[in-house]
């Protein structure tokens, strides 16, 4: 079985970065889809960024297109999700997920999500 541990959360202001981190155990990290989600306050949860076993397929939410990067380190077991010009709209709980799919399967990801999930790191952006 998956386990993922989110890291990397906190209380930035507008316009700042952070970079939360993810390291998976408990299989064969290297070969599964991984990907970030978010859920604010009263919201539901969304989907943020996805990225294939190697690394070279990458897909995001139109919201966070151009500010965020999402990468992995298959080595270390580890996601990464880089975050630029955060904006208050991005405050939420963020969260880590895997799927076994050998597949890339990124419309299936925004619409349904992944089949294991990490327990989330928090991101408050102050304006």
């Amino acid at each position: 079985q998956v386990q993922l541990v989110e890291s990397g959360g906190g209380w930035v202001q507008a316009g700042d970065s952070l970079r939360l981190s993810c390291v998976a155990s408990g299989h064969t990290f290297s070969t599964y889809s991984m990907g970030w989600f978010r859920q604010a306050p009263g919201k539901e949860r969304e989907f943020v960024a996805a990225v294939s076993w190697r690394g070279s397929i990458t897909y995001y939410a139109e919201s966070v297109k151009g500010r965020f990067t999402i990468s992995r380190d298959n080595a270390k077991n580890t996601v990464y999700l880089q975050m630029n010009n955060l904006k208050p709209e991005d405050t939420a709980v963020y969260y880590c997920a895997v799927d076994p799919s050998p597949q890339f399967r990124d419309i299936y990801y925004r619409h349904y999500g992944m089949d294991y999930w990490g327990k989330g790191t928090l991101v408050t952006v102050s304006s």
